[in-house]
Formats: C-alpha cells, structure tokens, sequence
C-alpha cells in the first residue's frame, strides 16, 4: 500500500505518454471533418476506407511495393553493420597496436558528427565512385555499413568484450581455435544481447530514415516506405488527406513495434550492461 501513490502516478504518466499513439490508431478509422473535431480518440463509426485508400497510394505501385524496398535496405544494412561492428570492436578489445587508443577517440568522436555534415561528401563520391554513379540505387543506403559506420555500436560492443573474461580466449586457444574460431563459437554467444541490440537500432533507424533515401534515391519505383508515406499527400493540390496519412502511419509503425516487442528483453538488457560493464 505503501507504493500504491507512486503506481497511480506512474500509470498517469503512462496514460499521458500512450495517449497520442491510442490518438492516432483510433483517427486511422475516422473521417477528415471527425479527426480534429474531438480529442477522444474513438470514432464515432469505424470506417477502412482510408486504409483501403492508403493502400494504393497516388502512383501503380502499393504500400506492399514500398514495404518490400525498405527490407532490400534493412536485411543487407543489419547484415553488415553487425559483422563490421563486431569484427571492429574484437579488435579494439582483444588486440593491442598502433594508435589504438587515437583511432578509437576518431571512433567515439565521430559519434558526435551530425549525419548532414557527411551527405553532401557520399552524395559526391557516389555520384563518381570509380567511375561508375551508383545514385539511384541501394548501395549508397547499404554499403557504408561494410565499415562499422556507426561507432556507438562499436563502443557498446567494446564494452560488452571487455565484460568477457580473456580466459576464454585462452581456453580457445588451447583447443586449436584460431582468431576467427575464437571470436565466432566463443565471444559471439557472449555477446548476444548487444548484437540483438545493434539490429534493433540498425531496423528502427532505418524504417525512419527520411532523407538519406530521399537524397540518394531518384526512382519513385524504388523509394522505401518513408518517403512513400510522402506519396499519401493529396498530389491534386486539394488539401491533405488525414486520416490516409495517418493510416498508413500506423501501417509502418507494426514492422517497428514488432521487432522491439519480441526482442525486447535481449535489447533492454544490451544496453544496460554495455553502459555498466567495462
């Protein structure tokens, strides 16, 4: 009982926090005129329309089209930031050379680099990349996480190797596992929740982000779903269609809400113990 105030206020809070997105499931299946009449998120009458509506977008191409263009950037962007990120950090864990410590502050530095300070220099070196022009396609919005891009990943990373005692290495070793061996069937395993943690972030970041897709990809055709929920606009000028945009808002908000809700416990406890260890 003695808690009892404390879970009133904290499920108030909560109400408070949850309401805006009860607000914008419960507009999906409003009209335009109903959405912004009142502040109570039910609708007085359910209707699909704007799902329907929504759904076939204003080009020949569905929702689907534009779900399945962001995976083509999500699955190779997952695959490559956790080999890179990991191998990365093995390395600033495990080994010792030259101007580790130097390299490493580059690393943690560069998180502190806005991301439009580097989108005029990729835009240009991928405009001419060896000669080729590599605009217009996925390798610009894939590719960059081949080289550990992102160094909060390494970081947490790092964290969690040094967590693991250098005894396993040496375990390792003893049973004729090379430096690969070692770091795939022994530190990996290990590691698991700040993996799960690095794909979570790499998913979630991705299924938002708007304007690196809208730089580098030209083609209607290929937009991921981000900038395909721009195509929602009314495009005969006629005002905003509401309660389409906020249909398909809630449509792209499932893939996201998915993968944290089965993950979560993995990713919750990721961050925690990156941030304590070491």
């Amino acid at each position: 009982m003695k808690k009892l105030p404390l879970y009133i206020i904290l499920i108030l809070i909560s109400a408070v926090m949850l309401y805006p997105l009860l607000w914008l499931v419960g507009a999906s299946f409003k009209t335009n005129s109903e959405i912004f009449s009142s502040v109570w998120f039910m609708p007085d009458s359910f209707s699909f329309e704007a799902y329907r509506n929504g759904w076939q977008t204003v080009t020949p191409f569905t929702m689907g089209h534009y779900f399945l263009n962001t995976f083509k950037i999500i699955v190779p962007k997952m695959i490559f930031a956790v080999l890179s990120s990991v191998t990365v950090a093995y390395g600033f864990a495990r080994f010792d050379f030259p101007l580790k410590k130097f390299f490493f502050a580059l690393l943690i530095g560069s998180m502190l680099m806005p991301q439009i300070v580097t989108i005029l220099p990729a835009y240009s070196m991928w405009q001419n990349f060896a000669g080729f022009n590599f605009l217009d396609t996925y390798i610009p919005l894939t590719v960059p996480a081949l080289f550990a891009c992102e160094g909060m990943f390494v970081f947490i990373l790092v964290q969690f190797f040094k967590g693991v005692p250098k005894e396993f290495d040496e375990a390792a070793k003893i049973d004729g596992c090379g430096t690969v061996k070692t770091l795939i069937f022994v530190l990996a395993p290990c590691i698991r929740p700040a993996i799960i943690s690095i794909s979570v972030f790499t998913f979630l970041w991705t299924m938002n982000d708007f304007l690196t897709p809208l730089i580098f990809i030209q083609s209607v055709e290929k937009y991921p779903l981000s900038l395909a929920l721009r195509l929602s606009v009314d495009s005969t000028g006629q005002g905003y269609e509401q309660n389409k945009i906020i249909a398909m808002s809630v449509i792209g908000l499932i893939p996201s809400i998915t993968v944290f809700a089965l993950a979560q416990k993995k990713f919750v406890n990721g961050i925690t113990a990156g941030g304590l260890s070491g």
